[in-house]
C-alpha cells in the first residue's frame, strides 16, 4: 500500500516562521515534523510515498530527497494552488491504482495507528478514518460514531454544536473510488477531505479506528512548544555539544551538532537547540525552540520562545516568557504560554525586553534597550 502525505500547505497562523519554510518543515525536538511523519510511515512497513507539495516545495525536496534516509521511495506531486486537502489528494490519482493511505505531513503521528487503519481497510474494504480525543475540539473536525461507524463529521463546529468527544485524526485508508467522490463533491472554495466524506456518508460508509497516542498537532505557535516538550520527554536526545563544566543542561533537552554552551549558562527542560547555536556565559534558556545558527549572548534570558534561524539575542536581553493573550487571524486566544516568536535573521540588541505574546518579523532589528510588546513587521527597525 502506498502512502499519500499532504505537505502543500503554508500554515499562515504560524507566521513569521512559515514565511520562509512550509509548515511541515518546522522543527520539533530538532527534527522537522514531516521527517517524523515519514519515520512513522516507514515503521508501518510502507515503502512508497507520494508527497503532495506546493508552498515552498524546494525546502521539502532538499530536506527529504528521494527518501533513502528512511528506507522509502518518495515521489513528489505538486498542488499548484492551495485548494484544500480534497484537491491535494486528487493530485495523486495518476500514481494510485490500489488501496492507499492518506495522512497529513504537518501533524506528528505514530506508526501503530497507521498499521491499525491499514488492517481495518484490508478487513472491511470500506473507507477508514482514525479518530482521537483532543481538548480543543472546535479547532478540528468533530466525529460522531455509531459503534465503529462514522455517522457525522462537523468541521470546526461552534462549541454548542459539539456532542462528541472525538475528532478526525487526519489518517485515512481509501480505494481509488475516492477520486470520483472528490470530483462529485460540489464546493465554492477550498475542497476539504471532510467535505467529501460528509457528502458521501450514506453511500460510502466510513469505519473509525481509535488513535490512542497523545494528540500532537501544531496549529498555532504555542503548539510548537507543547509538542516539542512532549517529544523531548519521550526521547534520548544525546549529547553532541560542547558544554562548559560550569554550565547546567537539564534532562529533556535536545542538542544539535556544534552547539556551544559557555560558562555558567543554564539550559532547562523543554528546550531544543539546533545546529551551530551558541549559548553565551550566564545566559538562560528554558522551554524554547532555538533553530540553527542562533546566538544567545552573555546574560540573555530566553523563556517560552521560538527563535528561528540565524537570530542574534543580544547581551542581557530578556524574552520574559509566561502567559499572554495572542491575536491570530482576528481570533483572540486567551492566556496561552508564549514568550515570543522571533523570525529568521532578526537582530535583538542588548538589554532588549520582549514581553509575552510578542512577534518579531523576519529580518527585523531591535535596538539596544528597546521594549517589544506586540508585533514587529518583517525588516522593521525598533529604536
Amino acid at each position: 500500500m502506498k502512502a499519500v502525505i499532504l505537505a502543500a500547505g503554508e500554515g499562515q497562523r504560524l507566521s513569521p516562521l512559515t514565511n520562509v519554510r512550509p509548515k511541515p518543515m518546522l522543527p520539533v525536538a530538532n527534527e522537522p515534523i514531516l521527517a517524523r511523519v515519514i519515520e512513522a510511515v516507514s515503521a508501518a512497513g510502507i515503502e512508497e510515498i507520494l508527497l503532495v507539495v506546493g508552498y515552498k516545495s524546494d525546502r521539502i525536496q532538499q530536506a527529504i530527497g528521494d527518501g533513502d534516509d528512511w528506507g522509502v521511495d518518495v515521489t513528489y506531486v505538486t498542488q499548484a494552488k492551495q485548494l484544500g486537502t480534497g484537491d491535494a489528494v486528487l493530485q495523486a490519482e495518476p500514481h494510485v491504482a490500489e488501496d492507499f493511505l492518506v495522512l497529513n505531513g504537518d501533524r506528528v503521528t505514530d506508526s501503530q495507528v497507521l498499521t491499525d487503519v491499514i488492517e481495518r481497510r484490508e478487513a472491511t474494504g470500506e473507507t477508514v478514518m482514525a479518530v482521537t480525543r483532543a481538548e480543543e475540539r472546535s479547532l478540528y473536525g468533530v466525529v460522531e460514531l455509531d459503534g465503529d461507524r462514522v455517522i457525522d463529521i462537523i468541521e470546526k463546529p461552534e462549541p454548542h454544536e459539539i456532542d462528541s468527544d472525538l475528532i478526525n485524526a487526519g489518517v485515512y485508508a481509501f480505494g481509488p473510488e475516492i477520486f470520483e467522490a472528490i470530483r462529485a463533491t460540489s464546493t465554492h472554495g477550498e475542497l476539504e477531505l471532510t467535505d467529501v466524506l460528509s457528502f458521501h456518508l450514506d453511500r460510502q460508509p466510513i469505519q473509525a479506528v481509535p488513535d490512542r497516542q497523545p494528540w500532537l498537532d501544531v496549529s498555532r505557535p504555542w503548539d510548537l512548544l507543547s509538542v516539542n516538550a512532549a517529544l523531548l520527554d519521550e526521547e534520548d536526545t544525546g549529547d553532541r555539544a560542547s558544554i562548559d563544566p560550569t554550565a547546567a543542561v537539564s534532562a529533556g533537552v535536545a542538542l544539535g551538532s556544534n552547539v556551544q554552551v559557555y560558562p555558567n549558562a543554564t539550559v532547562l527542560n523543554g528546550t531544543a537547540i539546533g545546529d551551530n547555536v551558541t549559548i553565551g556565559p550566564n545566559a538562560t534558556v528554558s522551554n524554547s525552540i532555538l533553530m540553527a545558527d542562533v546566538t544567545v549572548e552573555a546574560g540573555a534570558v530566553v523563556r517560552d520562545a521560538i527563535v528561528a534561524e540565524n537570530v542574534t539575542i543580544g547581551p542581557n536581553a530578556t524574552i520574559v516568557g509566561g502567559k499572554a493573550d495572542v491575536i491570530l487571524q482576528e481570533t483572540v486566544h486567551r492566556d496561552v504560554t508564549l514568550g515570543g516568536v522571533i523570525g529568521d535573521n532578526a537582530i535583538m540588541g542588548g538589554a532588549v525586553t520582549v514581553h509575552p505574546g510578542s512577534f518579531v518579523g523576519n529580518g527585523a532589528t531591535v535596538a539596544h534597550g528597546a521594549q517589544i510588546d506586540g508585533r514587529i513587521e518583517p525588516n522593521g527597525t525598533v529604536q
